[in-house]
């Protein structure tokens, strides 16, 4: 049988009687009350070997409180408990030293093991307290359980220095959240710098992330320095990790076995002081049976494995969502914006194959493009039906199927058009002239503004893309 004494603060009576009755069964002795100063007057007085209080109180808020108490006893454990359940929440309880941060409603079982946990190994772990405005820009949003449990283990991970892996699909949102734990980590007053493996010919990832020096190879002629040098006392973020050539990735090993790398065409062991977080929308398991992928760096780098759930798994977390992208619309000049009822319900039926990115492109598209101060469902429902076809541009389709054929036609229609068949000099620049902007403006119109996506369907390098749509100022078709 457990044994302890448990101080509960909570203003809610259904609360406290619930954890009442689930603290006493377990055999813990159990103290209630529903307001701060006399939870604080307890512990004053020596009382409790454990603390389990709500956020919000009638007097006094528990942020307010914890510092106060990590002070006066260091190894007193405390779980928080909130309604209020955002990232936020779970940095605040961190920062303050809160043992733990339940979001309610909560497992009582899970709490019963948590409270054991806690008693078996007091933790002390002072922070000093954050100023709220510090928490101006909330960078994860959504109350769903899976995102309750991603919040808590950032919260875990803020003020260590261990190696994380974040997997999940295409635009979930992996890089925010590899900044969020440098933003708010130990590490927030060195740099954040991210690569991304894909994004850069194969053969110059190891000068990209070691550096290199002057005649290193063809056209190094002056010396560079790497990622891992830039991001020196900070964080360094390899997004895309699963595609990193071999040869790179043994030398990443090296460098989280020995804390030290050589540049490119150097001999001298430079020591580097980064946190690396990697992420991958790949299974690197396969990657292994595959051959493409050191299982020696896997484990190294998967030290504490992050899975970022699709938003098909946290429907959920659509209105809050929605509302979060239309404010920052609304930030960036456009005018406010809200949906309907029925518009919200055809939302949250879509299956968002590109995630919580096309969810953010839909909503400042609707802010930019659409006049009316509420958003109704047929304006979604249009937003959302399979593209038809592309008016004007060169009469390129939507239909991915359609796009070769397409330019096929194109091509053909206007060899037709010249004498005997026969095109003049500088067809190349003017067939090119014509056809790029209506061939990406199909693309990017196919894949619904997501440039991933239509880098791949082009095969173009995602960063060329990037370029071509700004230089030439392209303005996709969005239907509706």
């Amino acid at each position: 049988m457990a044994t302890g004494s448990i101080l509960v603060a909570d203003d809610d009576t259904a609360i406290r009687t619930v954890l009442n009755q689930a603290l006493s069964r377990a055999g813990y002795e159990v103290r209630l009350t529903g307001n701060a100063a006399t939870l604080w007057r307890w512990i004053d007085q020596g009382e409790g070997d454990l603390v389990i209080t709500d956020v919000v109180m009638p007097d006094e808020s528990a942020f307010d409180l914890l510092p106060r108490i990590k002070k006066l006893r260091p190894n007193l454990p405390v779980i928080v408990m909130s309604a209020q359940n955002t990232f936020m929440t779970a940095i605040r309880a961190s920062e303050r030293g809160a043992y733990e941060y339940l979001p309610k409603p909560f497992d009582l079982k899970e709490l019963i093991a948590i409270v054991g946990r806690a008693l078996a190994e007091p933790k002390d772990r002072p922070a000093a307290a954050k100023d709220d405005g510090e928490f101006d820009s909330i960078p994860l949003v959504g109350r769903s359980p899976a995102m309750q449990e991603i919040y808590r283990v950032l919260a875990r991970l803020m003020q260590t220095d261990l190696t994380v892996m974040i997997s999940g699909e295409s635009g979930t949102g992996k890089e925010l959240v590899a900044r969020a734990l440098h933003d708010y980590g130990k590490r927030r007053n060195g740099p954040f710098v991210a690569i991304n493996m894909a994004a850069i010919p194969r053969d110059l990832i190891e000068s990209e992330l070691f550096g290199h020096e002057r005649g290193a190879f063809t056209g190094a002629n002056t010396r560079a320095t790497g990622r891992f040098e830039q991001a020196e006392g900070g964080t360094l973020f390899l997004d895309e990790i699963g595609d990193m050539p071999m040869e790179a990735q043994t030398r990443l090993l090296r460098v989280l076995q020995q804390g030290e790398y050589t540049t490119v065409g150097g001999r001298t062991p430079i020591k580097t002081d980064v946190r690396i977080v990697a992420a991958s929308n790949k299974d690197l398991r396969i990657l292994i049976q595959q051959g493409l992928f050191r299982e020696d760096l896997f484990f190294r780098l998967n030290v504490v494995p992050l899975r970022l759930p699709p938003l098909r798994e946290r429907i959920e977390d659509l209105p809050d969502l929605v509302r979060h992208f239309f404010a920052l619309a609304e930030k960036d000049g456009l005018p406010p914006k809200k949906l309907d009822a029925l518009a919200l319900e055809r939302l949250k039926q879509h299956r968002w194959p590109g995630n919580v990115r096309e969810l953010e492109n839909l909503v400042r598209r609707l802010a930019a493009l659409y006049p009316q101060d509420v958003i109704t469902g047929s304006v979604i429902e249009g937003e959302l039906a399979p593209p038809a076809v592309v008016s004007g541009g060169g009469g390129l389709p939507q239909s991915v199927d359609n796009l070769g054929g397409a330019v096929e036609l194109y091509l053909s229609s206007h060899f037709a058009g010249f004498p005997n068949g026969v095109p003049p000099p500088g067809l190349y620049h003017r067939i090119l002239r014509e056809m790029e902007v209506p061939l990406l403006t199909a693309a990017l119109t196919v894949t619904r503004g997501n440039q991933i996506r239509a880098a791949d369907l082009l095969g173009l390098n995602r960063n060329t893309l990037r370029k071509k749509i700004r230089d030439l100022d392209i303005q996709v078709y969005r239907g509706g």
